[in-house]
Formats: C-alpha cells, sequence, structure tokens
C-alpha cells in the first residue's frame, strides 16, 4: 500500500511538471514559449493551458504528416531515449492520462476483471498507432495536407486536458461557434472512456493509447521496470493472475510496470529495477551479487526532494521567466475579435524575397490570413483565397502570414503548389500579435480600404465567406 502511494505521488508530480504553466489556465491561452520544443515522457496534450512541453504522439503525427518537408528524426530519437530507458515505466508512473484513469476506478462500482476478450482488445491499441498515428498521417502528408488523426479524431486526454479547460475559460467564450461535428464526436468519445475506466482498469492505456503501444515495444529490454529471477520464480502465475493489466508474464509487453506483483511474490523473485540498482523488492538478493543495492530511506528521501526541486524549478520557469512571448498592441489597432479600428502598419518579407508593407495597399481591401503547414483546416482553405486572389487582382491585397509557433520550411512547402498571392513568416510574432491573432489557427482578417478592421476572427472560411467579406468591406 505504501509503495503503491509512492507511486500515486510520482504520478501527481509528473503531472504538474507536464503542465506547470500556472498563467495558461489563469488567462485561458497556451503556453509558447521555449520549453514547449521539448517533449514529455507521458500523454499530455500540446494545447492544455498548462502545457509546458509537447505531447511526443502529436508531434510524431506532426513530422510525420509534413511529408517530405520535415524528417523526423528529433521525436524518433527521443522516443527511442524514453523507451530504452523507460518502457512502459512511463504508463505506470509519468503519464497524467493513467493517474486520472486509476483515480477514476477507484469510483465503487461493479468491476470488469481481464479476460480472454479484453485480452484480445489489448492489441487494438497496436492497429490505432499503426492507422492513425503512422498510415494517415504519411499518406496525408505525401499530398501536403497535414492530418494528426488521433489527435484530431481520437484523443480523449487532448479533449480533457486541453479543449474543455480552454473552452470554459470566459476569455474563450467566442470559440464556441467554432465548434462542430468534430468535437462532439471527441467529446462523445471521452465520455465513454471516463465511463469505462470506472468499470475497467485504465481501459484508455489497455485498449486503445498508441504511446502506450509504442513503450511496450521496449518493455522487455528497457534499463528501468520490472525483472524476473528465473532462478527464484517458481511460475505459480500468482503475479499475472493479481495483475489488472492484460499481462501474461510480469514485465511483458502488456505490463505498466508499477510494481503491484513485487509483494505478492512469494520467492522474493521479482524487483523494479534501475539497471543493476533494485529500487523495490528483492529481499536477499544482495547475498547473490553485489552489483544490487537497494535504496535505502534516505535515498527516497533524496529522490523526493528532487522531484520536488525539478517542480519548482519547472513552476518558476514557465510562470516567472520571460519564455512566452506578451503580445505588443499599439495602442490604435483592434486587439482580439474586436473590429472598427485601424490595423497598425507592419512591414513584411515575403518569401519570394519582396517586402509587403500594409500602408502601401491604402484604396485597396487587404484579407490577411494567418495559418501553419501543420494546420490541416489552414492548409485546406488556402486554394480559396488563391481564388479571391485570381477575382480581384487589382482591388484585393492578400497576404499569407505563417504562425512563428513551428517553423518549418515555408518555402520548400510551398514549392508544391501554384499560389500567386503572397506568404510570408511572421518571425517574431509581433505583427500577428498587433492584428490580434491568437493561437487559434486558422485566422482571417479583412481591413477596408482605409485600413479599418471589418473582420478579425479565427476559424475556417469558404470562398462564399471571403467574397462575402470582401463586398462588406468595399461598402
Amino acid at each position: 500500500m505504501k509503495k503503491e502511494r509512492n507511486r500515486k505521488l510520482i504520478q501527481l508530480y509528473a503531472a504538474l511538471l507536464y503542465n506547470a504553466h500556472l498563467k495558461g489556465y489563469i488567462k485561458g491561452d497556451i503556453y509558447i514559449g521555449n520549453t514547449k520544443a521539448v517533449c514529455v515522457p507521458g500523454l499530455n496534450c500540446y494545447s492544455c493551458p498548462g502545457a509546458t512541453g509537447a505531447c511526443p504522439l502529436g508531434a510524431l503525427q506532426n513530422a510525420l504528416a509534413s511529408g517530405t518537408n520535415r524528417a523526423p528524426y528529433y521525436i524518433i530519437g527521443i522516443l527511442l531515449i524514453f523507451g530504452i530507458t523507460f518502457g512502459r515505466t512511463i504508463c505506470g508512473w509519468l503519464c497524467p492520462a493513467g493517474l486520472v484513469q486509476e483515480l477514476i476506478y477507484k469510483i465503487p462500482a461493479p468491476k470488469l476483471a481481464k479476460n480472454k476478450i479484453t485480452h484480445i482488445l489489448s492489441y487494438l491499441k497496436y492497429i490505432v498507432l499503426v492507422v492513425f498515428v503512422v498510415v494517415i498521417p504519411i499518406w496525408y502528408g505525401l499530398q501536403k495536407i497535414p492530418l494528426p488523426a488521433f489527435c484530431k479524431y481520437i484523443c480523449p486526454a487532448g479533449t480533457l486536458g486541453g479543449a474543455v479547460p480552454l473552452l470554459v475559460h470566459p476569455a474563450n467564450a467566442d470559440k464556441f461557434q467554432m465548434l462542430g461535428i468534430l468535437f462532439t464526436r471527441k467529446w462523445i468519445i471521452l465520455i465513454l472512456v471516463l465511463c469505462i475506466s470506472v468499470f475497467i482498469y485504465r481501459a484508455f492505456c489497455r485498449f486503445l493509447c498508441p504511446l502506450g503501444a509504442i513503450y511496450s515495444l521496449f518493455n522487455r529490454f528497457a534499463l528501468t521496470g520490472i525483472h524476473v529471477n528465473s532462478d527464484k520464480c517458481t511460475s505459480c502465475g500468482r503475479c499475472t493472475a493479481l495483475c489488472p493489466m492484460d499481462t501474461r508474464n510480469a514485465g511483458d509487453h502488456e505490463c505498466i510496470q508499477c510494481g503491484k506483483c513485487i509483494s505478492e511474490c512469494s520467492q522474493h523473485a521479482i524487483t523494479f529495477q534501475a539497471g543493476n540498482c533494485v529500487i523495490m523488492g528483492g529481499e536477499g538478493l544482495q547475498e547473490n551479487t553485489g552489483k544490487l543495492k537497494i535504496i535505502t530511506k534516505r535515498g527516497k528521501t533524496i529522490a523526493v526532494c528532487i522531484m520536488a526541486a525539478l517542480l519548482c524549478t519547472v513552476l518558476a520557469f514557465s510562470n516567472l521567466m520571460p519564455g512566452q512571448r506578451e503580445p505588443v498592441v499599439p495602442a490604435n489597432t483592434s486587439y482580439g475579435y474586436e473590429k472598427g479600428q485601424r490595423a497598425a502598419d507592419f512591414t513584411l518579407v515575403t518569401v519570394d524575397g519582396k517586402n509587403f508593407h500594409l500602408d502601401e495597399y491604402q484604396g485597396k481591401v487587404v484579407v490577411l490570413n494567418l495559418w501553419a503547414t501543420w494546420c490541416t483546416p489552414c492548409v485546406n482553405e488556402l486554394p480559396y483565397f488563391e481564388k479571391l486572389h485570381q477575382a480581384h487582382p487589382d482591388d484585393v491585397a492578400i497576404l499569407a502570414i505563417h504562425s512563428d509557433l513551428v517553423t518549418d520550411d515555408v518555402d520548400k512547402y510551398l514549392s508544391g503548389f501554384n499560389y500567386t498571392f503572397p506568404f510570408a513568416i511572421d518571425k517574431d510574432g509581433k505583427t500577428i500579435a498587433s492584428l490580434g491573432g491568437s493561437t487559434m489557427l486558422p485566422q482571417t482578417i479583412v481591413l477596408d480600404r482605409n485600413g479599418i478592421i471589418t473582420y478579425n476572427q479565427a476559424g475556417s472560411v469558404t470562398y462564399d465567406i471571403l467574397e462575402t467579406l470582401v463586398n462588406a468591406a468595399f461598402k
């Protein structure tokens, strides 16, 4: 019981470390500081207001969805390091999604024990991994359409950790009009997963989580995790019989390395080790080899102090240090979704090396599109802006400004298309901030002939909508 409390404490520490940007919950926005370039080990949505790092699963999909635009060397390397070092120890000790499921499972209700059906269903997560994390992103990426399919269509952790905190914040009340059938489906998936988790231990981890599927491939040879001393093991099966996961043997691909089986082994054959260092279990193992050491109470105290110090460091860095850009908004410009005010002048260098100077387009309607190569709705609506440019070559100026949240090789990406309107990258984010840009993409901003903002809204548009907005700006 004490070991289980210690594991819950570490799970809680991990969840706090992953989501240490408390300002995000207060302001209702997403942290975009420097630490977002680093992946955390567990499943934790990039769009969570408190997230200080990226989700490895989301990063993998985005890299694969980039097609030939960007090789996924970084994220594959990170997953290899996490997998070889920890395996599914991450699932049992360092994943916020696992902690949520375990807490929900404590709700008093009839429990469904593992059986042949749940064992078969445990392989479903590998199908989800192949189809939604690998095949679909690569397929659409080769067509220059970024589609992180698992994040977009399934991930309940993203809905619970990202969408829900953002939508309940008063600052994002206007985002509800952007919701559609896709969010409704994901909301239903979240509710189903939460309800099933009351009756089935870690249902999402066992049946759907592709990140767990990836880490399971490393379980047998990971440096950290369950180790079974074959000389002592009598193959009584007590460890797997009492395990709530769909394990066939202690430490196999379904084992989340929680360590519950250690106290159930009467032969002391099961230990939790980090390399040759025994962390839990293994009474008497010191007699067999001098390499194995059991962590003392002093060692546990030191470990807890290190975790607490690390938590305080991350909290201070993400909340006090100048990592996230604050919007720089001149007094005479609109911010957010206001309209009727004059847009501040700006100059951006386009990808073809020319200057786009806003004041030079006085007398024309100006349409600004905030987009990104990794944003599926953004990419899908670019042809509408091209069609608008062809329909109004003389009286409408169009500029697509790429977000600097993730700066891909925009030149290389655009080389696969024949767009004739200009593109630019807002490298320091100041232009987007001055126009009232947000972390919600895509976003369309329309200025009338006098530079007054007539429309400034996040969300997808169609060609008919663009024509209507332009015609209104002409008046």
